[in-house]
């Protein structure tokens, strides 16, 4: 893998639950501003080294470098902070709030002020709020979903769904999004809209984006490394003409249909 810059580095991450080793010596290099992929079969661990990256699981074993800085068994929040975001296999809006408030909540995480702020109405609380709102809207912009800011998010069809939790995690200000399988139950052409908008928010908003998905065409059409766990192993690694030829892989995950449709 070409370059020496890495945004995100992992050295022998290992998960344990109780006997159950969910994943095992994960490691990974991740070049800044590049899309990569993390691909397997369900229950292979994805999710799993995941939660262990942005912090919702503290690592048995192993080390998480972000940015060059030791950020292994940080509480989400701080990791967060830090400059990573993610999306969720199932995704968490808040259904009842409106699509505006959803990516209000995430604009929140870089706020100054405080709640007591607000009780005091001073103006520093409402200067920041009509800027958290301003960055809101044009984050919804973003993502095409301006038009739909005041209907509440639990109504929206599910592509668009998907789309405001993109916008919700891009409100933290970001520099590595983690997305989880974010074209699972979307239509052919939402799949291929999706390819082209990740694509386009990985330049505009200067991100290193990492995948998880299912829907091969995605991966084989926007990720340009791409590694593959099976029982929580590393299996295979490298570009997508490497790993849809890779035997290993193909009779672990892909199939042999893959390859006659590819």
């Amino acid at each position: 893998m070409p370059g020496n810059d890495f945004i995100l580095e992992t050295e022998a991450l290992t998960m344990r639950f109780g006997g159950l080793v969910a994943v095992r010596d994960f490691s990974v290099r991740v070049p800044r501003g590049s899309i990569v992929g993390l691909i397997g079969p369900n229950g292979a661990g994805k999710t799993t080294c995941f939660n262990m990256v942005t912090g919702f699981y503290k690592p048995t074993e192993g080390r998480i470098l972000f940015r060059g800085e030791d950020v292994t068994g940080w509480p989400p929040h701080r990791v967060c902070a830090a400059g990573m975001a993610r999306t969720f296999q199932n995704i968490r809006l808040f259904s009842t709030a409106s699509v505006l408030e959803n990516v209000m909540v995430g604009a929140r995480v870089r706020q100054s002020t405080s709640w007591w702020h607000a009780l005091l109405s001073l103006p520093s609380y409402w200067k920041e709020e009509r800027e958290v709102r301003d960055k809101a809207m044009f984050l919804l912009e973003a993502v095409g979903l301006q038009k739909l800011a005041g209907e509440e998010s639990g109504g929206l069809p599910y592509g668009a769904q998907r789309r405001l939790e993109i916008a919700r995690a891009l409100a933290t200000d970001p520099s590595f999004l983690l997305l989880d399988e974010p074209a699972a139950g979307m239509n052919p052409n939402e799949t291929q809209e999706l390819m082209g908008f990740v694509k386009d928010i990985r330049s505009r908003f200067d991100l290193t984006v990492l995948l998880i998905e299912h829907d091969m065409k995605v991966v084989m059409g926007i990720c340009e490394h791409i590694w593959v766990l099976d029982y929580g192993v590393t299996i295979a690694e490298g570009r997508p003409e490497e790993i849809q030829s890779n035997p290993r892989v193909i009779e672990a995950y892909l199939g042999e249909e893959f390859i006659q449709d590819a």
